[in-house]
């Protein structure tokens, strides 16, 4: 099956599943907040990386409720199943290796699940309505798919680095150069339409600290890594010089030390219901 593009700019190595981790417990209960689980969904976690949200989710429900985990990456999927052995979880969700274009589900599946949710997905997906569209067939009828994604335009330091506007232009420019969305969460609603989902709900994560609170730091390091796992891409694309790249990593840092250094960053959020249309 010829499936199309999917390129994750930030690579599967150790490092960015470190990344990733520590990401997610940073994000998770604020996305936990929103869900508003009566405890019995049956639920599909799309481009669920690795995995703890998916776990995170499971945790919530009852003995009715259930999660399947689709990922496509194999070294994040194997991830996944390791992290969740480890913790002595590995029956809470059921994960599975495959494609948002293609979802690996049995044909009794489709139409079946209440909540269909993405997080950090569709901005990698160089077709995303695609990947949508496998999403409002797997959910049933009254049930809710929920699209939560960046906008990169809406990234904010204060007081702001010396040349950050160039290295974050740059690092946008190459989600283009990838044939990928950075604007992706402007979008989402629109996706929802599109795709036989009535839009009923947007709303947005917040994803931002000051130097005076106990997450700064990891939501520092999360900007600087982001940024140094985009490197070769920036660099290879011509979009920065490793001249300049590297001037603009050490006055990030540099910023991250301030007193009054502030990330602000909002993530968009959201929900598209199923209706009966017969």
């Amino acid at each position: 099956m010829n499936l199309p593009k999917a390129t994750y700019i930030h690579g599967s190595h150790e490092e960015e599943q470190i990344r990733l981790s520590q990401l997610n417990i940073i994000l998770n209960d604020a996305c936990i907040e929103k869900m508003h689980f009566t405890g019995k969904e049956r639920i599909l976690d799309v481009g669920c990386g690795l995995g703890q949200f998916s776990r995170y989710m499971a945790r919530q429900l009852d003995k009715q409720g259930s999660v399947v985990g689709v990922e496509r990456d194999v070294q994040q999927y194997n991830k996944a199943i390791a992290l969740a052995k480890q913790d002595k979880e590995a029956d809470l969700v059921d994960f599975r290796l495959g494609s948002a274009y293609a979802l690996p589900l049995e044909k009794e599946e489709w139409h079946s699940f209440d909540v269909v949710f993405t997080r950090f997905l569709l901005e990698h997906l160089a077709e995303p309505s695609k990947a949508v569209a496998q999403m409002s067939k797997a959910v049933k009828i009254g049930g809710k798919v929920i699209l939560t994604d960046d906008d990169h335009a809406t990234y904010r330091l204060s007081p702001e680095p010396l040349g950050f506007s160039i290295i974050w232009t740059a690092y946008i420019r190459s989600y283009e150069r990838l044939g990928n969305d950075p604007f992706i969460g402007r979008h989402l609603t629109s996706l929802l339409h599109k795709n036989g989902l009535k839009p009923f709900r947007l709303t947005s994560v917040f994803f931002g600290a000051c130097q005076g609170e106990a997450k700064f730091k990891a939501v520092a390091t999360n900007l600087i890594e982001i940024l140094i796992g985009a490197e070769t891409v920036m660099i290879q694309e011509g979009l920065i010089t490793k001249s300049i790249f590297d001037k603009c990593i050490a006055a990030i840092e540099d910023w991250s030390l301030l007193p009054d250094a502030a990330l602000s960053y909002s993530i968009d959020w959201a929900e598209g219901m199923k209706e009966n249309r017969d």
